[in-house]
């Protein structure tokens, strides 16, 4: 079955109120920024509106290159929600320091931002706002508009430039995260009547593998089912199951899609297996060659169904 389109018509929930990193993922999407936009003010208040059908869909973001997953999305997605991946994007990051005008690093009191942003720019903060107070907020645009209505210049946020203009704030230095690259992940999740999207050639497949116990070998016989299909892993993160110290869920994220047989092959065996695996999505791959192996794998396709049609007008009738 192949998922519904986001169409104009189409409501998507995101972190606001507007500015936040995750409406500029949302607006560099053709499609999505063409939908209805409905801002929330978390990623949990998002994930539960599209669960509850409030809305169709909902973006959150997932992992970062820095402080790696967003557990306040993942840790729901696993434990709290039946809602499956249907895309992936990826967004580079600049963090801002934004303030009143003609605000001095040296009259700052305290950094008002979300808690994931702040990480993000640990190195810097300690070189160059050392001691200065650290509020959290429920996203960094929010930041920005609290600093906006504070009104004062001791104060200051990180956020978007986008934000800082929005609310009428300068920002008074850019790119203060530790590391170059600095990338975050973002995927829109629904339903699962809104359907699973079709292969493409250069897909990923997120699971989430469940032990029985914890006992010597257990992630190796998951892993090991991978390993025997020459099955390629780009995630493997273990997560506390919220039931006992020491018990943990496994996190995969597999290249492919279920509808190649050899990872249905593969989902199909764990599942024998384990007490529970869940299905949290198989969906198009982001990446800045993704369309470039997404074609290749098309034209492979294509020129390897050209040559089974050709051998089978050869058989004998």
């Amino acid at each position: 079955m192949q998922a519904t389109a986001v169409t104009e018509g189409t409501t998507i929930a995101y972190l606001g109120p507007a500015g936040t990193f995750t409406e500029a993922a949302l607006l560099g999407q053709p499609d999505l920024a063409r939908a209805k936009r409905v801002p929330f003010p978390s990623f949990w208040d998002v994930l539960a509106a599209v669960g509850e059908g409030v809305t169709d869909v909902g973006l959150v973001a997932l992992e970062n290159s820095i402080e790696g997953s967003v557990n306040v999305t993942l840790d729901p997605l696993i434990f709290s929600h039946e809602l499956l991946i249907v895309r992936e994007m990826q967004l580079s990051v600049a963090q801002c320091l934004v303030g009143a005008a003609g605000t001095r690093l040296d009259q700052v009191k305290k950094v008002v931002s979300m808690p994931v942003a702040t990480a993000q720019c640990r190195t810097w903060l300690s070189q160059h706002l050392k001691g200065v107070e650290q509020e959290a907020s429920s996203s960094t645009s929010e930041a920005v508009r609290r600093v906006a209505e504070e009104k004062d210049a001791r104060v200051v946020a990180i956020g978007t430039g986008h934000a800082a203009k929005l609310y009428g704030l300068e920002v008074l230095e850019t790119g203060i995260e530790d590391h170059d690259g600095n990338t975050t992940r973002f995927v829109l999740v629904a339903r699962p009547d809104w359907g699973i999207p079709g292969p493409t050639g250069h897909d990923k497949t997120t699971i989430v593998c469940f032990q029985s116990s914890d006992h010597p070998g257990s992630l190796h016989m998951i892993l090991g089912q991978f390993a025997a299909r020459n099955l390629n892993l780009t995630k493997l993160e273990s997560r506390p199951t919220k039931k006992a110290l020491g018990e943990y869920c496994f996190v995969i994220d597999i290249q492919g899609h279920v509808a190649d047989e050899v990872v249905a092959d593969c989902l199909r065996d764990l599942h024998a297996t384990l007490p529970q695996l869940k299905f949290l999505g198989s969906y198009p791959a982001a990446g800045d060659d993704g369309e470039r192996r997404r074609q290749a794998a098309s034209e492979a396709w294509l020129a390897a169904d050209n040559w089974i049609q050709d051998l089978r007008k050869r058989l004998h009738k």
